[in-house]
């Protein structure tokens, strides 16, 4: 067998290791860094951020394991590092524009937990603290941040004099979004490449200007687009929003998982739809056990769904409202984080 062909049924095998708890491959992780054979023996540099022995001997046994079932190899060597940071945000890598202080990711482990409700009124929240507010709608294949701040469908961003688009304002943030750039009845039909080509651009090629906050609606789940963002720009940490029954501690652990093999801190849990239809605890209980902040708990209430889809987030509907108190304690919370997160 040619060396060339030896090489691909390599990386064709290191295909098929699996994280052991995000359960996608270490090639799409990013955690593959290098792998070379020399006279038999294969040699493998991961990157990983975790500390479980557990999880490093098993992903060293698959690793071995599918590289000797492979004709010609005699020995594997697995070497396992942690990534380097040169900041508190993320990799080295990473880019931030110099205009945007910090960009925080808003995530979720499963869908259904209202995670861009808590996003928007997050940020108008942070926006009626006196911050400069951004938010960018990464989820590309439901994209509701417009319907949930008023901006109808037709409405299209503008162009300047260098290419970049411009973010419509409303209530007092800025926002873009895939829901104002096509029209609502197309379907969004795209794949890894696509997605990873439009969150680059919504960061690079948007005229966000001088932000405080620029906050990102992730899609749920641990998929392509929320590592195209870890790879694209310099976060300063995830936010990951839940619902508060008990079997909630597993979502919170594979989203704070996923932001730990990219290794983005995660700065706080919200609990959502807290009361009497969903229980009250779990996402408090699962930010505990996990060791990381709650930063909130915000009640079921009927009145942040009627207010979304008015398009006047409940925060600058009902500012004196119990929920608009929660969401404004949740964001204080958040920003003594990053105060810390920063040794300040």
């Amino acid at each position: 067998m040619s060396h060339e062909s030896l090489q691909e049924k390599i990386a064709e095998a290191l295909k098929n290791v699996l994280d052991p708890e995000l359960k996608r491959d270490i090639v799409a992780l990013g955690m593959l860094k290098e792998s070379a054979v020399r006279d038999g023996t294969v040699f493998v540099h991961l990157e990983i951020t975790s500390d479980s022995d557990k999880i490093k001997n098993t992903l060293r046994g698959d690793i071995t394991e599918k590289l000797m079932a492979i004709e010609g190899i005699q020995k594997v060597e697995v070497q396992m590092s942690k990534p380097f940071r040169s900041s508190p945000g993320g990799f080295s890598v990473q880019k931030q524009k110099p205009d945007i202080t910090h960009v925080i990711a808003v995530a979720s482990g499963k869908g259904g937990v209202g995670k861009t409700t808590v996003s928007v009124n997050l940020a108008v929240a942070l926006a009626r603290m006196g911050k400069k507010v951004g938010l960018m709608d990464g989820d590309i294949y439901g994209p509701n941040v417009p319907l949930m701040l008023g901006v109808a469908h037709e409405t299209r961003p503008l162009v300047n004099d260098q290419d970049l688009l411009i973010p419509i304002e409303a209530q007092g943030i800025k926002m873009i979004s895939m829901g104002i750039l096509v029209p609502p009845d197309q379907p969004m039909v795209w794949r890894g490449p696509m997605l990873h080509s439009a969150v680059t651009q919504f960061i690079q090629k948007v005229e966000w200007g001088i932000l405080d906050y620029l906050l990102v609606d992730l899609p749920p789940g641990t998929g392509d687009v929320q590592l195209s963002l870890a790879q694209s720009i310099q976060l300063s940490g995830a936010v990951i929003v839940t619902t508060p029954q008990e079997v909630a501690l597993l979502d919170v652990r594979k989203g704070i998982a996923m932001f730990q093999k990219t290794n983005i801190p995660i700065l706080g849990v919200i609990e959502n739809m807290t009361g009497e239809i969903f229980g009250s605890g779990g996402g408090k209980k699962a930010a505990e056990q996990l060791g990381v902040p709650c930063l909130g708990s915000i009640a079921l209430d009927g009145r942040i769904r009627k207010c979304g889809d008015a398009g006047v987030p409940v925060v600058a509907a009902e500012p004196e409202s119990q929920t608009a108190a929660d969401f404004k304690t949740a964001a204080e919370t958040l920003e003594q984080q990053l105060l810390q997160a920063a040794g300040k």
